[in-house]
């Protein structure tokens, strides 16, 4: 018996640690296109920026943004960005060899692939519309990204529209009558969008398994067309737009399925060797939300209300095939044939919870179907790990799917540690919902590199590598390259991490 009791201790003391995250987990980093792509050192600037974007147009037209809205700009000229449309090799380079990453969250910029109107276009003739230079520029980053052994997730749209589809400036200056309305042609951004979409399964789909829809959709809707502010503005920037909001809410659910439908349709390769040729989903902010005063009936009831417009209205269309055109707080009616069954997996962003603060007295009588909701105000950005837990936990229960945390990240100009610190204490709450029954099966922050963010240009700072504005565009590694590259290592979150960042 004793010569048999030494042979198993010798044996469990030759069997690995059990590591907090399973095999096949995806430790990764996210970008946009529009982002990072622009600054190039070498490259020149028409070949560097992609001028056909309405993002691009809005950035670049200042004289012809309302007094009303440009104040909440920076203006910073595309040259500043980060230049990774040449750098990308560079980039992904440090990603794997600094930081140990195996997957790289990135986008398509669909005004890069097609940047004139493709109406009318199928087929050959679509094929022909394509700028080929920028379509051999995605296949140089995929075969870059496989060299390396990283998996990429491709974002088909990050916010940006093509301007031939959406004028962004004459839909700013006069949205009655501007003729190419983005979301709000929604047979035609159906169409077109659908269109694109089944092109790059098809042209990329021997590279790429993982593919979202959308980013974000939100962050279109509400300051786009409710509230452009200081935290963000997107074309076209207007204000108190109840019913073309709702429009354009209604348009990006129906789009999610015509796009994952699209990709179903012409992504018939595996590349990645796990049988599923595609598996798509949605990228979404998920925010938590808090009465203020915890007593008060109308808070409670407020932030109700808050958790519903902004999470489960868009999330039970596209999880759950069901509608509120109305939004009411009440489906329509049973789950759509057309949008039920279109979502493989869905992508959590978290930044922050919602506290709600809420009256009872009508505030927005332009918009009816607000009447049930009492008029609210919010506080936002607390840091708060907690929260990026509860909100898997809660899309766990409501919808069931694989989960990926597709971002979450901190402006880290202030404080050298505040990135580290971020990284440890939000992947450490992503492995506890993880341990307690969720199926997250990937992390990425935001993001790789500094990039230019939206209307506040270069000026917020939310890259794992800091990128000066010199003629280089030199990376210089911030506190959490180390730290993430320990955690990549160990496949776990080595416990002096915890120590050093705790969770309170």
């Amino acid at each position: 018996m004793r010569s048999s009791l030494v042979v198993v201790v010798a044996l469990a003391a030759c069997t690995p640690a059990p590591r907090a995250f399973p095999e096949g987990y995806l430790f990764g980093a996210s970008i946009a296109g529009f982002q990072v792509d622009m600054g190039c050192p070498t490259l020149p600037a028409d070949q560097c920026e992609d001028r056909r974007s309405d993002w691009y147009q809005l950035i670049t037209s200042r004289a012809q943004v309302n007094a009303s809205v440009a104040p909440f700009f920076t203006w910073d000229a595309p040259s500043t960005g980060p230049g990774h449309w040449e750098l990308f090799e560079q980039d992904f380079t440090a990603a794997r060899q600094d930081l140990g990453l195996n997957a790289m969250r990135l986008s398509l910029e669909w005004s890069r692939i097609f940047p004139n109107a493709t109406d009318g276009l199928e087929g050959d003739a679509l094929a022909a519309a394509a700028n080929s230079a920028n379509v051999d520029r995605y296949h140089q980053m995929f075969a870059s990204l496989k060299a390396k052994g990283i998996t990429p997730l491709v974002t088909l749209n990050h916010y940006t529209l093509p301007v031939w589809i959406h004028d962004g400036i004459a839909c700013h200056q006069a949205p009655a009558t501007c003729t190419n309305r983005g979301w709000l042609d929604k047979e035609r951004l159906h169409r077109e969008i659908a269109k694109y979409a089944g092109f790059v399964a098809k042209e990329f789909g021997g590279e790429v398994d993982l593919w979202a829809t959308l980013n974000e959709p939100f962050a279109v809707v509400i300051p786009g067309y409710l509230q452009p502010g200081k935290d963000r503005v997107n074309p076209p920037a207007l204000s108190l737009r109840f019913e073309d909001a709702r429009s354009v809410a209604i348009a990006m659910i129906e789009g999610h399925a015509r796009m994952y439908d699209a990709v179903k349709a012409n992504d018939t390769k595996d590349a990645d060797g796990n049988g599923k040729p595609a598996e798509i989903g949605i990228v979404y902010p998920i925010a938590p939300t808090l009465p203020k005063n915890p007593e008060s009936a109308v808070d409670k009831r407020g932030a109700e209300n808050v958790f519903y417009l902004n999470n489960q209205l868009f999330l039970d269309g596209v999880l759950k095939g069901t509608m509120d055109a109305n939004i009411d707080g009440r489906p329509d009616g049973p789950p759509r044939d057309d949008l039920v069954n279109r979502c493989d997996w869905l992508g959590i962003n978290y930044y922050t919870r919602a506290t709600v603060t809420s009256t009872e007295s009508p505030s927005f009588p332009q918009f009816s179907v607000l009447s049930t909701f009492d008029p609210f105000s919010l506080e936002l950005w607390d840091d708060t790990p907690k929260g990026l837990s509860d909100a898997i936990t809660w899309a766990k229960n409501r919808y069931g799917k694989p989960i990926y945390i597709t971002e979450t990240g901190t402006d880290a100009a202030a404080a050298p540690e505040k990135a580290a610190s971020w990284l440890v204490r939000y992947l450490t709450m992503t492995q506890k919902a993880q341990q307690d029954g969720a199926d997250v099966r990937g992390f990425f922050y935001w993001s790789l590199i500094d990039n230019y963010e939206w209307n506040h240009g270069m000026a917020m700072k939310f890259g794992l590598y800091a990128v000066a504005n010199d003629a280089q565009k030199t990376r210089t590694p911030r506190s959490a390259v180390q730290a993430y590259g320990q955690i990549t290592k160990a496949k776990d979150i080595p416990a002096e991490l915890k120590q050093r960042y705790p969770v309170p």
